[in-house]
C-alpha cells in the first residue's frame, strides 16, 4: 500500500558479524572520533591523490587537519604533514613532486610547500593577513588566494594597520549605513574577501584583482575555491561575485567575471544577461570550453542549477541537459573533454552522473549513497563516498560504473568497534497522493520481538534532505544507538525529487509538508510493527525547528515530546531580524508589508494557545539566520503556559553547534530529553495539560 521497499546499499540489512556484536553502540563520542576526508586533489600524472584529513581533539575542544597521500590504486597511504598546526587546501605543482598548501603554522594561514619525498615544509608567503582558498594556474607559475581587506586600505599591510588601530580604541561602537550588518555567525566590519594573485614562488607583491570592488569572492558564508579559476593560458582569472550594492541581502545575482591577473582592468561580467545565480567555472582540458552552473530565477537560492557550456573566448554558449530533472554540483571534465561528471541530490541519495558534452545525454555512474567532489585520475573517477552507516572515504570507479574500489579505509576500525542501526528507504503517498520518500533506521542491537520508541527527525532547509549520508550534527545513528527507531521524511520542498517538488513548498510552509509528515509517520508505524506509536518524539532544526513550533500548535496531541533547535516562532518578526532577506521573500512570496498574509497564514505564534507538548528548546547566541530571541520567545511561551520545557543555550555557537564539547552536551541533553518522555512508564511521560 505504501510503495515498494527500496534497499539503500547491498548488504545494508545483513545480520551483524560477531566482531560487531562484541563492540559498543555508536555514540556522539564515536562520531567525533571519525576522521574527516576533504579537498582531494589528483597529481598531474594521475598516480597520487593528496587530501586533507581532519581530526577532533576533545582536549583542545577543536579540530585540526593534516595532508595525506594515497596512490590512485589505493596503495601507499601515508601522512605527509605532521605539524601541530592545521594544514589544508593542497594544490599540486606541475612537476608532480611538490604540493603547495595553506598552514596556520606561525599563527596565520600562509602558503607553504612540501615535497613528496619528505623533508620539512617551507614557507612560501609571509603576508600581513591570513590567506585562504588557494588555487594554481595550469603552468604552476601563478597562485591565487583570498584575503579579507578594507576597500579603502586594500593592501594586506594597510588593512592590518587598520585592524591594529581599531583594537586600541577605547570605544567599541560600530556605525552602519547599510545591511548586511551581520551574516550567518559574524558581524560585518567593512572588510571584503578579495582575490589576490602572485607568483607561485612567493616572490613579489600580491595583486588585488578586485581592487575597489564592493563584493566578496568566494561567496559568503559557504563558498570556496571552486568559485574561481585561472584561464588556461594563465593570463586571467574567472571568478564568482555578487556586485549588488545595497541590494546584496535580497539579491542572488551572482555573476562570473573575467579579470587579468595583473589587475590592469576591472572585472568584466560574462553572465550579465542572467539576473540569477551563476558560479563554479571549470575549463575543459583543451581550454576551449568553460563549463559553469547557472540558476534561472532571481531571488531563489534553491532553484535548479543547469550546466552551461561557453565557448572560450568568443562567448557562444548553450545549456547542457536542459530536460534533466536534477540540480548538479561538483562538476569536472573527463580528460578528453567529451564528458562532464557531476553529483546531484537524487531520490534520497547524492548520486554521481556522467553527462555527454555533445548530446547532453545523462547516465548514472553511482546511484546509492552520498557522493562528493569527483575528480579524474587516469582512466578512473575518484570521489568521496559516505552513507548512513559510514563516514566519507575515497573511492574510485570506471566511467562506465564498473569496478568500484575503496581507496582509503581510514575509519574502518572505528566503524568495526561500533554497532549501528540498519536502514531502509520506503515510499508512501503524500500530499495529493504524490510519491514521497522516507528513511527508517532500526535501533542498534535490533530485536524484532521488542517495541521501540520513535525519534521522528525533520530536516531543515526547507529545501534540504535527510538522505543517505553520514551527518556530523544530525546523525540518526546517535538515536538508533540509544534505543530509538528513527523516521526521516523528505516532505514536499525537499531536494532531489525534481524542481517542481522542491518549489511546491513556496507559500505553503505549514501545509503540504505537515501533511507529508503526518502520512509518513503513519506509513512507518503501519509498515514496521516493532515501532511503538504511543511513544514518539519529534525533533527538528532551522526549518525543522519552525515545524516543531508549528506541530506544537497544529498537531498537539501526537507526540510525547518535542525538540526545537533554532526554529522560528514568529515568521513575521523573523523577516526583520534575519540576514539573507531573499530567502523569506521568495518562500513567503514578498515582504511582510507587501504580502502580510504570506507571513501569517502558517505562523506558529498564532497557535501557541494550543501548545501542550513538553519541548526542549536549543539556540545559539551567534545564530544570525534564526536569531536567538526566537528560541527565547518559544521558551517563554512554554514556561508561561506551564508546559514542561527546558532551554539549552550556547553563548558561543551559531546556527550549528560545532565545538566538540558543545556537541557532546547537545547530544546528551537531547537524548536525555527523549529518554525522560519516551522511555518512562509513568503518567508524567504523557503530554501535559496547560494551565
Amino acid at each position: 500500500m505504501y510503495g515498494a521497499l527500496l534497499l539503500t546499499l547491498a548488504g545494508a540489512l545483513c545480520s551483524q558479524p560477531a566482531a560487531e556484536r562484541s563492540s559498543h553502540p555508536f555514540s556522539v563520542h564515536d562520531m567525533l572520533a571519525m576522521e574527516q576526508i576533504s579537498e582531494a586533489q589528483v597529481s598531474p600524472d594521475g598516480t597520487w591523490i593528496a587530501f586533507t584529513l581532519r581530526t577532533v581533539s576533545l582536549e583542545e575542544n577543536a579540530g585540526r587537519s593534516d595532508l595525506w597521500l594515497v596512490r590512485a590504486d589505493g596503495s601507499g597511504l601515508r601522512r605527509l604533514t605532521t605539524d601541530p598546526a592545521s594544514d589544508d587546501n593542497p594544490r599540486w605543482m606541475p612537476d608532480g613532486e611538490t604540493i603547495l598548501f595553506l598552514s596556520s603554522r606561525g599563527g596565520s594561514s600562509q602558503v607553504w610547500r612540501i615535497r613528496l619525498d619528505g623533508g620539512e615544509a617551507e614557507q612560501v608567503t609571509d603576508l600581513a593577513l591570513a590567506a585562504e582558498n588557494l588555487i594554481l594556474s595550469r603552468d604552476g607559475k601563478q597562485m591565487a588566494f583570498t584575503m579579507d581587506v578594507f576597500l579603502d586600505a586594500p593592501a594586506a599591510e594597510a588593512t592590518k594597520e587598520r585592524l591594529d588601530e581599531q583594537a586600541q580604541r577605547k570605544s567599541s561602537g560600530r556605525i552602519y549605513d547599510r545591511v548586511f550588518v551581520r551574516h550567518w555567525d559574524t558581524w560585518k566590519d567593512g572588510r571584503r574577501s578579495h582575490l589576490f594573485v602572485m607568483p607561485a614562488t612567493g616572490r613579489g607583491r600580491p595583486v588585488d584583482v578586485m581592487a575597489g570592488i564592493d563584493a566578496d569572492t568566494p561567496s559568503k558564508p559557504f563558498g570556496g575555491p571552486e568559485e574561481f579559476t585561472f584561464t588556461p593560458d594563465g593570463k586571467e582569472i574567472v571568478l564568482t561575485a555578487r556586485m549588488a550594492g545595497r541590494e546584496e541581502p535580497w539579491s542572488t545575482n551572482f555573476d562570473l567575471y573575467r579579470v587579468p591577473i595583473d589587475g590592469s582592468t576591472p572585472p568584466l561580467s560574462l553572465t550579465q544577461h542572467n539576473a540569477a545565480w551563476d558560479c563554479c567555472p571549470v575549463f575543459s582540458p583543451d581550454g576551449k570550453t568553460l563549463a559553469y552552473l547557472a540558476m534561472a530565477r532571481p531571488g531563489y537560492e534553491s532553484d535548479r542549477f543547469r550546466i552551461v557550456l561557453r565557448r572560450w573566448a568568443d562567448g557562444a554558449q548553450r545549456i547542457l541537459a536542459e530536460d534533466w530533472a536534477r540540480s548538479p554540483s561538483d562538476v569536472c571534465w573527463s580528460p578528453d573533454g567529451s564528458t562532464l561528471y557531476a553529483t546531484a541530490a537524487n531520490l534520497g541519495q547524492r548520486s554521481l552522473f556522467a553527462i555527454d558534452a555533445a548530446t547532453g545525454r545523462v547516465r548514472t555512474v553511482v546511484q546509492s549513497g552520498y557522493v562528493q567532489s569527483p575528480l579524474v585520475a587516469g582512466a578512473r573517477i575518484v570521489f568521496r563516498f559516505n552513507h548512513l552507516k559510514a563516514p566519507a572515504e575515497l573511492h574510485s570507479i570506471r566511467p562506465d560504473g564498473d569496478d568500484r574500489r575503496p581507496l582509503t579505509r581510514i575509519n574502518a576500525e572505528r566503524i568495526a568497534r561500533t554497532r549501528m542501526g540498519d536502514y531502509e528507504q520506503f515510499t508512501f503517498p503524500g500530499h495529493n497522493e504524490e510519491t514521497v520518500h522516507a528513511y527508517v533506521v532500526k535501533p542498534a542491537d535490533f530485536d524484532p520481538t521488542k517495541k521501540y520508541p520513535v525519534a521522528f527527525l525533520i530536516h531543515g532547509g526547507p529545501q534540504g534532505s535527510f538522505g543517505n549520508r553520514f551527518h556530523y550534527r544530525w546523525n540518526p545513528q546517535a538515536y538508533a544507538a540509544a534505543g530509538y527507531a528513527v523516521v526521516m521524511v523528505d516532505f514536499h520542498g525537499s531536494v532531489g525529487y525534481g524542481q517542481a517538488f522542491t518549489d511546491s513548498i513556496r507559500g505553503d510552509w505549514g501545509g503540504k509538508p505537515l501533511e507529508d509528515l503526518k502520512r509518513g509517520l503513519k506509513a512507518a508505524l503501519d509498515r514496521y510493527g516493532w515501532m511503538d506509536g504511543s511513544r514518539v518524539g519529534a525533533l527538528g532544526a532551522s526549518y525543522g525547528g519552525y515545524m516543531i513550533n508549528w506541530i506544537a500548535g497544529n498537531w498537539p496531541d501526537r507526540f510525547r515530546c518535542l525538540v526545537n533547535h533554532d526554529g522560528n516562532l514568529d515568521e513575521r518578526t523573523a523577516y526583520f531580524d534575519t540576514d539573507e532577506l531573499w530567502f523569506p521573500e521568495w518562500d513567503h512570496m514578498g515582504t511582510p508589508w507587501d504580502n502580510p498574509r504570506g507571513y501569517e497564514k502558517h505562523n506558529p505564534i498564532h497557535y501557541v494557545g494550543n501548545w501542550k507538548t513538553p519541548m526542549l528548546v536549543i539556540h545559539g547566541a551567534h545564530d544570525y539566520r534564526v536569531v536567538d530571541t526566537q528560541g527565547l520567545a518559544a521558551f517563554n511561551a512554554l514556561q508561561r503556559r506551564g508546559i514542561p520545557s527546558r532551554l539549552l543555550y550556547f553563548p558561543d555557537e551559531g546556527h550549528w553547534v560545532l565545538k566538540p564539547h558543545n556537541s557532546i552536551l547537545w547530544h546528551e541533553t537531547v537524548i536525555g530529553w527523549l529518554d525522560q518522555w519516551l522511555k518512562a512508564e509513568s503518567r508524567s511521560a504523557k503530554p501535559a495539560t496547560p494551565r
